[in-house]
This record gives structure tokens, C-alpha cells and sequence, in this order.
């Protein structure tokens, strides 16, 4: 079972380019686990959701704003949305977490008002209970394998690591655009503070 925690920030205070911005740099945490998903199954294309993001990024450069064509760049990405049904890697769910928080974005972009901006924190913070979730069980497994049935609480899943670090990205990733400058500084600064560790949010060592 896939659990959803908590992270309840009040988005509709940020205006849509923090918006924007602060659901960019969540997706800075998602990408690489959608690049060791393609790596170890050979199933999409991580460049085309790359340049998506990068994309985005230049976007948010008011100074040097691009025009997006979102048909277009949503028919790319539907072409690499995994079928979790398709794979036996649960790495599948982190990658398809990515790919649906990305494709969320842009529809977001195109209609401000819908709920694709909280879709991308809450795909976010998933991924971190899904992957906290089978992490726990498989510990519960090894030191009691009898155990016919191993039950997590939502109140473990909070409390460990991972997840007490997306929460606290999440909640400093929104503190900083709530009162940031609209421009591409604060992009910087944003995409700095959530790569600092050099980790996905699920812990994964991201390439270069």
C-alpha cells in the first residue's frame, strides 16, 4: 500500500512563478531516480525529461523567458511514462512518480488553477513513503521472517530519516520562494538548496 504523509503547505499563497519554481526544484530530487530506473531497464529516454526540466528552468529567466509548446512537450513525455505492470523493478514507481509530477507541471503552467502544483509535492513526498515503506518491511522481514503479515504505521514512516528530510526540503524549499525575487538568481539559490547533498530524494547518489 502506498502511503501519502502529510506535507500540507499553502500554496496558493506563492504566485505562480514561485509556484513554478519551487515545483522545479522538487523535480531536481525526482529525476535521478528516473534515470537509474531507465538505466537498469533500458526503457526511456532520461534526456528527453532533462531537457523538460532545463526547459522549465529557462522559463522561470524572466529575463530570457522561453515559450513552451505544452501539447507538444506532454506527447514527448507521455512516450516515457512507465507501465508499472510492465516492469518487475520497483524502481518503477519512483520513475513513475517523476514522470507524472513533470507531466503535472506542465499542465499546471497551463492552468494555474488546477491542482498540478500540490500533485508535484505530494508525488514527491510518495516516492520518499513508498520507498520508506518497503525499506522498513524488508528490515522487519530479515530480523522476524516468520511474520505472516508486516504492518507500517504512517507514524514510522514520518519519523524516518528520509522523510523527516522531505519534509524539511519542502518546508525550507517554500519559506525560501515564498520570499524570494522572481528571477533567475533564485532559481539558482533554489536548485543549489536541494542538490546541496548531492542525493535524490529517495538517497540516490546523482550523476553528474
Amino acid at each position: 500500500m502506498r502511503l501519502y504523509v502529510a506535507i500540507n503547505l499553502p500554496f496558493k499563497k506563492l504566485s505562480q512563478w514561485q509556484q513554478v519554481a519551487y515545483c522545479a526544484a522538487l523535480l531536481e530530487r525526482m529525476l535521478p531516480n528516473y534515470q537509474m530506473f531507465a538505466d537498469h531497464t533500458e526503457f526511456g529516454d532520461f534526456k528527453v525529461l532533462r531537457n523538460q526540466l532545463d526547459l522549465i528552468w529557462q522559463w522561470l529567466d524572466k529575463a530570457n523567458r522561453c515559450k513552451i509548446n505544452y501539447d507538444a512537450q506532454i506527447v514527448k513525455l507521455e512516450e516515457q511514462v512507465p507501465d508499472p505492470d510492465a516492469f518487475d523493478f520497483l524502481g518503477v514507481f519512483p520513475a513513475l512518480d517523476a514522470a507524472m509530477a513533470l507531466m503535472s507541471l506542465f499542465q499546471a503552467m497551463q492552468d494555474p488553477e488546477s491542482d498540478g502544483f500540490i500533485n508535484v509535492s505530494k508525488l514527491s513526498e510518495n516516492s520518499v513513503s513508498y520507498y520508506v515503506e518497503l525499506s522498513l518491511a524488508q528490515q522487519i522481514d530479515e530480523i522476524a521472517p516468520e511474520e505472516d503479515e508486516i504492518m507500517i504505521s504512517a507514524e514510522q514512516i514520518v519519523e524516518h530519516p528520509l522523510m523527516q528530510w522531505e519534509i524539511a526540503t519542502q518546508n525550507e524549499l517554500f519559506d525560501f520562494l515564498s520570499t524570494a525575487s522572481e528571477n533567475k538568481t533564485s532559481c539558482l539559490q533554489a536548485k543549489a538548496m536541494v542538490l546541496e547533498e548531492g542525493l535524490s530524494n529517495l538517497g540516490i547518489e546523482i550523476n553528474p
